[in-house]
């Protein structure tokens, strides 16, 4: 994150703002800033997302691949996390000023999807133990206006929201040998299910409390923010009859981190973790009703394709 130049006066502003739960731009510790997000922005990858949360705007592409599974994993596929930082987010981007940056949230979100409550990895498989699909997640950080980490969690499960998986046709097994059909119809596909896949909740602590979504500002007067991994509910991601079928999953904490040189109380600490809960739900809830009512606009909208392909 950059490293503001902030008066002394200015740093008193905001900290006597959080502790009077009255922060500089107007919203409480538990509010976060307006978002705008558009998916199947990038034409020639599986999925896409951009979202921009405030100032942060952050680009997201998914790209499938046919792989080997890990042989202590036979019936699980593969994802991987790639984080670029643009040199036009910030200054200290320049050269190779990002790249401790990029990975520790490609760390962060690899730990985050790694637990298999947090996302089905199953759904991946194509022949146990003979072929998977892997994900290549590309992360391009456009601007850093703060809050890196929540958006990029939030871009990412949206572009795995309308990502398309082909369907295999036929697999033909030759002397060991695995030879896949895949369909020709770019509209003969499946969507993943990310209902449970996590989301990250910054937490940034300045002065005795902890603040949601905090901007560049807040982050320079801050000393260690905690980042918590929390599982989402595939309820929120199910429309009409599909939601009586669907079971309510409790959300879980997948993983967690600290950012910075200050410590935490194990009461602040737990505080944190609880804070970071009760932001995720209704994070999660948000996300998908808008990723809901973009499908559906989608096939109402949706235009008739014409040429050899349709």
């Amino acid at each position: 994150m950059a490293d503001l130049l902030l008066s002394s006066t200015e740093k008193i502003f905001i900290v006597h703002g959080v502790q009077d739960d009255y922060r500089s731009d107007g919203r409480s510790n538990i509010d976060y800033r307006p978002m705008e997000l558009e998916t199947e922005v990038v034409s020639h990858a599986s999925g896409s997302a951009r979202l921009r949360l405030a100032n942060t705007d952050v680009l997201v592409g998914v790209k499938t691949e046919i792989d080997t599974p890990k042989p202590d994993q036979p019936g699980l596929g593969k994802i991987e996390f790639f984080v670029d930082c643009s040199a036009n987010a910030t200054p200290e981007f320049e050269g190779r000023g990002g790249e401790q940056l990029a990975n520790s949230i490609s760390n962060m979100m690899q730990r985050a999807y790694q637990s298999s409550q947090a996302f089905e990895l199953k759904q991946l498989c194509i022949l146990e133990g003979k072929q998977c699909w892997k994900l290549y997640i590309d992360i391009l950080i456009l601007e850093s206006g703060g809050n890196l980490y929540d958006a990029v969690s939030l871009a990412v499960k949206a572009a795995l929201f309308n990502t398309r998986i082909p369907f295999v046709k036929a697999v033909l097994m030759d002397g060991g040998n695995v030879d896949l059909q895949l369909s020709d119809d770019p509209y003969d596909c499946k969507h993943l299910d990310v209902g449970c896949a996590p989301l990250l909740i910054t937490l940034c602590k300045i002065g005795d409390k902890c603040v949601v979504d905090p901007s560049a500002e807040e982050e320079s007067c801050s000393v260690i923010s905690v980042v918590v991994g929390v599982t989402g509910n595939t309820k929120s991601y199910c429309s009409g009859k599909e939601i009586d079928s669907v079971k309510s999953l409790e959300r879980k904490c997948s993983t967690i981190g600290m950012n910075g040189s200050g410590s935490l109380a194990p009461q602040t600490l737990q505080s944190a973790i609880m804070q970071g809960m009760v932001a995720a739900e209704s994070l999660d809830e948000a996300l998908g009703q808008a990723l809901l009512r973009e499908r559906q606009e989608n096939v109402i909208l949706k235009k008739h394709a014409y040429g050899f392909l349709k």
